[in-house]
């Protein structure tokens, strides 16, 4: 069987960040307007007063401390509190595609590849901004790439089963290479009105090139050794955005047409979850679990994190070995992981092990061996 190598990496990441401090002041000004303006309802019990937010609940929480996004001052107006990302001309790149561009273009220089060295282009990410033409087909045309191209959502896993998906079609003989983009616009379909969410997620986009071992001449390479996925269904993180919500009139601006999870609920059963999948996938190709060197885990929430390594290690993982980017990126679904991976990899020798591993909503929990070259 062929192997496969990620031979580069990239990362686009939005000029403009938000603070805790500032995305606090927002909120509680939003709350503070809607408990004035919804006084005498409160005091009769009709509804609850809107809680206050804190940038010390949010570093608790989450260990968030500040988040990149494509729009700021939209997401911080207390009468607007959502971006505002105008809407294009349909003979314009849609700003996914231009995103993805971004990240592709340092993936391909990382990788030493040109457009006419990749066969297909799968966009993997939580939220497209349309259902068709696929936004894969759009970045496809946009970068000058022959052959095929798709779209797929598994939600925060969509890079792991993307980068399963692109071994697969090169051991397969389908491609030579394939460029694997996660474009996440995750403020979006954020609710930035709910105090349990409103901090959770960031805007980045991150690129992977994957290809023929044998071809690849990368000083950048990773040898993808194996691969696991494991799916269960699950209602404790969702979105019921789609076309449908247009035909039933009951849900026009219901909360839950945006992301909204049952966190407490996800961090008691996924983490088990990833634990268990990452400790037999390593079991399965006989690599002890102490010798893994580097953990590029999902980005969603350092306490996870913490406990999840501390389950597969017997003990707490040290800053090198499972680096943290939440800090500053916040979540940003299915790019999380590879973010870590982009910005923690090249002081790695050759023979180093690491796991790259995802997990979010379905639940979706995706693991991928990686061998430095």
């Amino acid at each position: 069987m062929k192997k496969v190598v990620i031979s580069g990496t990239g990362l686009f990441t939005p000029a403009q960040s938000i603070s805790n401090d500032e995305l606090v002041e927002a909120f509680n000004a939003w709350s503070q307007q809607f408990n004035a303006e919804h006084a005498a309802e409160i005091a009769s019990g009709a509804i609850e007063a809107k809680p206050e937010s804190s940038s010390a609940f949010i570093e608790k929480a989450s260990g968030i401390k500040s988040r990149f996004v494509i729009d700021k001052a939209g997401i911080l107006d207390p009468q607007r509190m959502r971006p505002n990302i105008p809407e294009r001309s349909n003979d314009e790149w849609g700003i996914l595609c231009e995103m993805a561009m971004v990240a592709a273009k340092e993936a391909l220089q990382r990788a030493g590849r040109t457009a006419a060295d990749i066969d297909g282009v799968i966009v993997a990410c939580s939220n497209l901004q349309r259902a068709y033409p696929a936004v894969a087909i759009e970045v496809q045309a946009a970068l000058g790439i022959q052959g095929f191209a798709y779209d797929m959502n598994v939600a925060c896993s969509s890079a792991t089963f993307g980068i399963q998906a692109a071994t697969n079609a090169i051991q397969a003989g389908q491609a030579r290479a394939i460029l694997m983009v996660n474009p996440e616009i995750c403020t979006g379909h954020l609710n930035f009105t709910d105090r349990d969410s409103h901090f959770i997620f960031g805007d980045a986009c991150t690129a992977v090139i994957l290809e023929d071992a044998e071809l690849a001449d990368s000083k950048n390479q990773f040898e993808v050794v194996s691969t696991k996925l494991v799916t269960q269904f699950s209602n404790n993180i969702r979105n019921n955005a789609g076309y449908l919500n247009r035909c039933a009139d009951e849900g026009v601006g219901a909360e839950d047409k945006l992301f909204v999870q049952e966190g407490r609920k996800v961090f008691r059963e996924v983490c088990p979850m990833v634990a268990s999948l990452i400790a037999e996938h390593l079991e399965a190709n006989q690599i002890d679990v102490q010798n893994v060197q580097r953990f590029w885990l999902h980005q969603a929430n350092l306490n996870m994190n913490l406990l999840i390594t501390r389950k597969l290690l017997g003990r707490d993982a040290t800053e090198s070995q499972a680096p943290v980017i939440l800090d500053t990126y916040a979540n940003t679904s299915s790019a999380g992981s590879v973010i870590a991976l982009h910005l923690h990899q090249d002081d790695l020798s050759s023979g180093t092990v690491g796991v790259l591993s995802s997990f979010g909503a379905g639940y979706s929990i995706g693991s991928v061996i990686l061998r430095k070259r």
